[in-house]
């Protein structure tokens, strides 16, 4: 297969705007399945894993492959959630067109708006079309209005339907002006152009010839006297405009009437970009290069799955040169792979091959070393594409094997799936001694556990993570602490005088080293200090450990046969229990930054929901119909906040958050944290 006859193309919008039952009638109409499957039913190619059947959602991307009129299409179908926009950012990196589904009904949502961003910064061209025009409350002009308000002067509809809801009956090409009307069949019937759209259809026409005719001053000066641009300079433009992110057409469709597939097929062929116009992404190390069949192989790995027969299957992308069955490359870094078993992926069904050439999507198995985001290529090549951005976990759990003999298994479980999924983070958190698994969202982390216990035979106990508060004090003291002990023999004896400060907050732990004249040989004065570190540990209120804080040494005592480090160690420790009662200590708590992202509609509903937090809004932006609130709340208030955004917001919010200071806790909340320590502590 000639790169010129690739097309990869990536089905991305929001959840439930009909991207997989689309792929499911492509693969139909373009001959690949005798019969489409159903999202409902589970009979989908693209959703074959037990946790997408069983919910009726795509949770992860899926590849299948249609070959149409001589050209071979491989199609992305992504997840549409936010929790699973990871690997929609893995499909936009595989992919030379994005189609982004709009539902009719639903119109422009949240996650179009932010996909259609990463697109942007992917340099991925960018098509739309508009699904459910069969369904009930169907609009395809309020939808077309909702995507110029949100994309602005690159939308261009280059397809008018005919009719809408149940009356939707066809399209009318806007190049042509050809009406085509389907009755059942795959393939449209050309028609007269019907009253009902004519005064649509020549406004479109107009305003795609003249887009068409600026873009050269030959058609310009041609249309000014009477005379269109033919087919091929149309296709020529459109094409072009498409490849540079200036014209982003709209086409049309119903999935389950089979309306305009066959059209979406021609659009395809005729105006996708193949994988040598398809700009390569990013490189950190390396010349900057372009697309090329005969140039060494760079591919990069976008998606990395377990397979319960196979071990891992590792999915890439070809950007230049050709693979080839039993090829042996380099990993950028460092290490050989060996490319046994290279197939294509049909869903979840594996199909040999000899050899991917450039533009080309593949997988190969039992390959451990390979990981999401790795380059792979030619020996001798110093080519590193970048990887994926994607965004930061908003989303924590911590877990703990139900059974004490599964913690090793759970160890490598957690490691696979972290090498598997670039959006998860597994991470000890010291201060609360628990093991944090930290995702996109609460179903993301469902999804997640439940795949372990699938994969790997572990039950998990799981819970909303402890917060770790922290104390410090707000008052200087000084205090003796006096460690002495006698059981016949050597003794245990130290004093140390140790004065305790308030530091500014975010400054940490210091200890000063004021003794003079040897009261304490200078050798123990580190047991002080170690001794003051364990006493901070325990804290003064509720068990937590204290901060921003120093302690300087002035004086002591020490005796010439009973001293050592230990007995210095206990009189730091001493010194600071001493001290406690004067120190007037204080709780503080972790107060997270957040950036919530959410449509004009529900900004005052989010803003009145970040103060019932005891949060502080700091700023806000605007951006397309999307406003950008940036605030500080405490980490106590924040973690179920991502399913609470989803019920606040009819699942159209977003946010992003990471730890940005301490701050102290006011006194009714701090008593009941203080209480429940207490209680424990019993």
């Amino acid at each position: 297969m000639f790169p010129e006859k690739v097309r990869n193309v990536a089905l991305v919008g929001h959840g439930g705007s009909g991207k997989t039952t689309l792929g499911e009638a492509l693969l139909q109409v373009g001959g690949a399945k005798t019969r489409m499957g159903s999202v409902e039913q589970g009979t989908t190619t693209f959703d074959h894993e037990p946790e997408e059947t069983g919910r009726n959602i795509s949770l992860s991307l899926a590849v299948a492959t249609v070959d149409w009129n001589g050209t071979r299409i491989n199609i992305i179908d992504t997840p549409g959630s936010s929790d699973f926009v990871g690997d929609a950012r893995s499909g936009l990196r595989a992919a030379d067109l994005a189609l982004f589904c709009v539902s009719a009904v639903d119109g422009v949502e949240v996650q179009t708006e932010q996909l259609w961003r990463a697109a942007a910064e992917e340099g991925i061209p960018r098509a739309v079309v508009i699904t459910k025009l069969d369904r009930e409350r169907a609009s395809y002009e309020r939808t077309l209005n909702e995507l110029r308000d949100a994309f602005g002067k690159s939308i261009a509809p280059i397809q008018v339907p005919i009719g809408e809801e149940t009356d939707l009956r066809g399209l009318v090409r806007v190049a042509t002006e050809r009406a085509y009307e389907y009755s059942g069949e795959p393939t449209g019937r050309q028609t007269d152009l019907p009253a009902e759209v004519e005064d649509r259809v020549h406004a479109a026409h107009t305003a795609l010839i003249e887009t068409v005719v600026e873009t050269d001053d030959e058609m310009m000066e041609a249309y000014f006297e009477g005379r269109e641009p033919s087919r091929e300079q149309i296709v020529a433009t459109i094409h072009q405009g498409i490849l540079d992110g200036e014209i982003s057409p709209v086409l049309v469709t119903s999935a389950e009437k089979l309306i305009g597939i066959d059209t979406l097929f021609e659009f395809i062929v005729d105006y996708g970009p193949n994988p040598l116009e398809r700009r390569m992404p990013p490189l950190t190390e390396g010349e900057t290069g372009s697309a090329s069949a005969d140039g060494p192989l760079v591919a990069y790995v976008f998606k990395t799955i377990s397979d319960p027969f196979v071990g891992r299957i590792s999915m890439f992308r070809i950007f230049s040169g050709t693979a080839k069955a039993d090829q042996d490359l380099e990993l950028a870094r460092g290490g050989r792979v060996r490319l046994h078993n290279l197939f294509k992926l049909q869903g979840k069904e594996h199909h040999d091959v000899s050899e991917l050439p450039v533009g080309g999507i593949g997988a190969v198995a039992k390959t451990e070393d390979l990981r999401a985001g790795d380059t792979i290529r030619t020996q001798g090549t110093n080519v590193v594409l970048a990887k994926v951005q994607y965004p930061r976990p908003v989303s924590e759990i911590a877990i703990a094997p139900r059974s004490h003999n599964d913690e090793e298994k759970l160890s490598m479980a957690l490691h696979r799936i972290e090498q598997e999924d670039p959006t998860i983070r597994v991470m000890r958190r010291a201060e609360t001694g628990e093991t944090i698994m930290a995702g996109l969202g609460d179903s993301h982390l469902d999804v997640t556990l439940a795949r372990i216990q699938r994969m790997f035979g572990v039950e998990i106990d799981s819970a909303l993570p402890s917060i770790p508060y922290r104390e410090t004090i707000t008052a200087t003291a000084e205090a003796e602490g006096k460690h002495k002990k006698q059981t016949g023999g050597r003794g245990q004896f130290a004093v140390a005088q140790v004065r305790f400060a308030p530091r500014p907050r975010g400054s940490g732990y210091e200890f000063i080293d004021s003794v003079k004249g040897g009261s304490i040989p200078r050798g123990f004065i580190p047991a002080v200090d170690k001794g003051v570190q364990e006493a901070l540990q325990r804290g003064i209120l509720a068990g937590q450990p204290v901060i921003d804080i120093s302690a300087e040494v002035y004086d002591g005592k020490y005796h010439t046969v009973d001293s050592d480090e230990m007995s210095f160690r206990m009189a730091g420790i001493q010194a600071f229990r001493a001290a406690a009662p004067n120190l007037r200590g204080v709780l503080l708590e972790p107060v997270m930054k957040v950036v919530v992202s959410v449509p004009q509609d529900y900004l005052g509903d989010v803003m009145g929901d970040i103060n019932s937090r005891r949060g502080r809004v700091l700023g806000m932006e605007g951006d397309g119909t999307l406003r950008s609130v940036t605030a500080e709340v405490p980490m106590a208030e924040m973690r179920q906040y991502a399913a609470e955004l989803r019920s606040l917001t009819s699942g159209r919010g977003t946010f992003e958050v990471e730890f940005d200071h301490y701050e102290e806790v006011p006194h009714n909340e701090a008593q009941q944290v203080i209480a429940a320590a207490r209680k424990d502590d019993d």
